[in-house]
């Protein structure tokens, strides 16, 4: 590697070492802040918390490096070309992939960024937190439950809470469960609170009336109370198990793991996962193919500024479309791959191009007077 080549490529490298943490910070910010509301409101830790918000950091990683690929490379390649440094490279004899050199390396890091997310991180950041999340759900139903609407905490129980009251307990309770469908149980109490036994969750509440409806009698028994508590432990979906989701599958789990008969969502997700490394590198080619290939322009680059900024929006467009697309069917995967190497190939046949052709030659010396 040269120099010209590591001047380049340091400069595309921290600015989209700087975009990339400026975008991922500013769109955790905001996601985060949908979870302050589990510690003000719900009770949960600050640690509790913390570990929560670390986990979705992954996903948003996985959708702002790209974009900072592209952002990077063109503001590099733009500046180098507004100062002329471009025109004293190419006239020292650097053929247009030498140039492009450093912008392909940028783009090669942010490849193997995201392919290591698609492996790895992404789909064990999305495991813990669905893990954790089904954790709460089962041990924590108090921080899940909404003010004003109705709580579904398993297919067997719904809870409707009025509010709270400044000490945390809950006002306008009202319990709806169809463990046995033919003797649905309705509670409702003036307050309650949840608590954690060595049983599991419990919900105790005061001053109401417990109501059960035999549909195959048709009576109905009322029992009005003081204190009542509901095992909540009994209306776990599951107990110690769920299946895991297609995004918490590692990549080796998705390619080589036999899935259901007619489930195709693992087929599915494993190309998401082989694709999106690629946009990386299609990001990286607009603006090469844009800014390097075709005649100098010493107007300025304006117009291939814009044009860059605009194939990458396209390509941006047809990539959420064609995703969107193939989680319905399998037969838009193929549009995925040709979306994301098209732009790979394009530019990659651009730079054969100028590069066969011919190319300035290298600064001549001076001629030495002779003696």
């Amino acid at each position: 590697m040269n120099g010209i080549t590591r001047y380049i490529l340091r400069q595309a490298l921290a600015i989209m070492l700087f975009v990339a943490v400026s975008f991922t910070a500013a769109v955790w910010l905001v996601q985060s802040l949908r979870l302050i509301d589990l510690i003000v409101n719900r009770g949960l830790s600050l640690g509790l918390f913390l570990y929560l918000a670390v986990l979705i950091l992954p996903r948003f990683i996985d959708v702002v490096l790209p974009i900072a690929v592209f952002i990077s490379i063109l503001f590099t390649y733009n500046r180098l070309m507004s100062e002329s440094e471009l025109i004293v490279m190419r006239a020292t004899g650097m053929s247009q992939a030498a140039l492009a050199r450093p912008a392909l390396i940028a783009g090669a890091a942010g490849f193997t960024v995201l392919l290591s997310f698609s492996i790895y991180f992404l789909p064990a950041a999305n495991r813990a937190f669905k893990d954790l999340q089904f954790e709460i759900r089962n041990r924590f139903a108090s921080v899940l439950l909404q003010e004003g609407m109705f709580n579904t905490l398993s297919d067997s129980l719904t809870i409707y809470v009025h509010g709270r009251d400044p000490n945390g307990e809950l006002t306008g309770l009202l319990i709806h469960e169809t463990r046995d469908p033919d003797k649905p149980i309705t509670i409702v109490a003036e307050r309650g609170t949840f608590v954690d036994t060595d049983s599991g969750p419990r919900v105790l509440m005061a001053n109401g009336s417990r109501q059960q409806y035999d549909r195959t009698t048709g009576k109905l028994s009322v029992l009005t109370f003081e204190k009542y508590s509901l095992d909540l432990a009994a209306y776990r979906d599951a107990e110690d198990f769920r299946d895991r989701q297609p995004d918490e599958l590692f990549l080796s789990e998705l390619l080589f793991r036999r899935a259901p008969p007619g489930d195709t969502s693992r087929f599915i997700e494993a190309n998401l996962r082989l694709v999106n490394p690629l946009t990386a590198l299609a990001f990286c080619a607009i603006p090469i193919a844009c800014l390097l290939t075709g005649e100098f322009n010493r107007r300025g680059q304006t117009k291939r500024v814009l044009l860059s900024v605009l194939m990458a929006f396209v390509f941006e467009a047809l990539d959420i479309a064609f995703k969107n697309l193939a989680g319905r069917t399998i037969t838009a995967v193929p549009f995925l791959y040709l979306n994301v190497l098209a732009p790979i190939m394009i530019t990659g046949w651009l730079l054969w191009r100028d590069s066969s052709g011919v190319m300035p030659p290298r600064l001549a010396r001076p001629p030495v007077p002779a003696e």
